[in-house]
């Protein structure tokens, strides 16, 4: 974290047989569309024939190594805030099986399409200790992964993490991700939960994202700062979600 983009490539895989390239075209106007959004030029790409269609920006940048922001110097005392609600797995999970109206769609949409341009915006000048974005892994998969590298443990909140509406209903009808569930199966032997906490709610922690937000590591006393930051720069969800202890017996506690 902490670098600067300068330009991008598009990647694309597209089943050219199978559908229209109108949908191709689509599909890079969005990247063009984002690209611009973050300043940067999209200089061209590679596009292939595959039976599943892919598509992603392979991205150059700079950065200044003291300025480089690592998953692995978290410190006992700094407060976890979380810049976008959870809930794209589940979501996407529920939209392939026709179960999500399309309220919920849209606001899965809005979340994975915007840019975490303005968190990044929001920690310039402040001393972040950390700082990683949710995605693949889950929640709980990068707040083990700065753990272990920050050889710190973590507490958090349930309550007070943020989730798209609609995902609570979808956990508790089993509208779970295959990923989702691996995700909850790797980490949680270094996880200590609370027991009011249902099986459903554990796996929401662990829900794989999809553009996701960022998890920011700071120290206590600078995070108003940065709370006041997001709020100014009109970040799409901020909250405070937990805090960093030293190293204790599991790497994260949920309460």
């Amino acid at each position: 974290m902490g670098g600067k983009p300068l330009f991008a490539l598009n990647i694309a895989c597209f089943p050219s047989d199978d559908l229209p390239l109108e949908i191709l075209t689509e599909i890079l106007n969005g990247g063009l569309d984002c690209a611009k959004e973050a300043g940067i030029p999209i200089l061209g790409g590679h596009t292939v024939r595959d039976a599943e269609p892919k598509y992603g920006l392979v991205v150059t940048g700079i950065i200044e190594e003291e300025k480089e922001i690592k998953n692995s110097q978290a410190q006992a005392g700094d407060v976890l805030v979380l810049t976008k609600p959870l809930g794209t797995g589940i979501i996407s999970t529920a939209i392939k099986q026709g179960k999500a109206p399309e309220n919920m769609i849209n606001d899965a949409i809005n979340n994975m399409s915007t840019l975490n341009l303005s968190s990044a915006k929001s920690m310039k000048g402040l001393p972040i200790s950390a700082c990683t974005d949710i995605t693949g892994f889950g929640l709980l998969g990068h707040l083990f992964e700065i753990c272990k590298n920050s050889n710190v443990s973590a507490v958090i909140e349930f309550n007070k993490v943020p989730f798209l509406e609609g995902v609570f209903e979808l956990a508790q009808n089993g509208v779970i991700p295959g990923g989702t569930k691996k995700n909850l199966k790797f980490v949680e032997s270094y996880i200590d939960f609370d027991d009011v906490l249902l099986g459903y709610q554990r796996l929401m922690l662990a829900d794989a994202q999809t553009s996701g937000g960022l998890l920011i590591s700071i120290p206590s006393e600078n995070s108003k700062k940065l709370i006041q930051n997001l709020k100014e720069n009109k970040t799409l969800s901020y909250e405070v979600i937990g805090q960093i202890y030293k190293k204790a017996e599991k790497s994260i506690y949920v309460q």
